[in-house]
């Protein structure tokens, strides 16, 4: 099983956004998701330490922990802990996704099972499990 963490709030996958260069359209995928699919992707490389790319199904799990707002009540923070607001789990997994792309395993074509939980934390961040099945 590989085993990674990325620390900070979680980052959906962004859409990709339309600008005119040259007078012809372009799409691009917006900085902020770049930038955190390369940080996926660096936690990623340390976590392979070398090790040749998962080929084959695989079972993705994903926990992303977000920051609990201040403005919550000590009572509040001692109930449930679950986030339900946004991102969207399903844009979570697109970045994880994508991020490690040629760094865990060759395509995200190859997960044949995902889950995500998403849940409140004293430190925001991401945990990523690859098991080959």
């Amino acid at each position: 099983m590989i085993r990674l963490t990325v620390p900070g709030q979680p980052i959906a996958k962004g859409r990709p956004r339309a600008g005119t260069v040259n007078g012809k359209v372009r799409m691009f995928t917006p900085a902020k998701t770049v930038n955190y699919e390369g940080l996926i992707a660096l936690a990623g490389q340390q976590a392979m330490d070398g090790a040749p790319l998962i080929d084959g199904p695989l079972r993705l799990s994903v926990t992303a922990t977000f920051a609990i707002p201040a403005s919550w009540s000590k009572k509040r923070v001692a109930g449930a802990l679950w986030h339900t607001g946004r991102p969207d789990g399903d844009n979570l997994l697109k970045a994880v996704g994508d991020g490690l792309n040629g760094v865990v395993w060759k395509d995200d074509s190859q997960i044949a099972i995902a889950e995500i939980r998403k849940l409140y934390g004293p430190t925001p961040g991401l945990l990523v499990e690859v098991l080959p099945l």
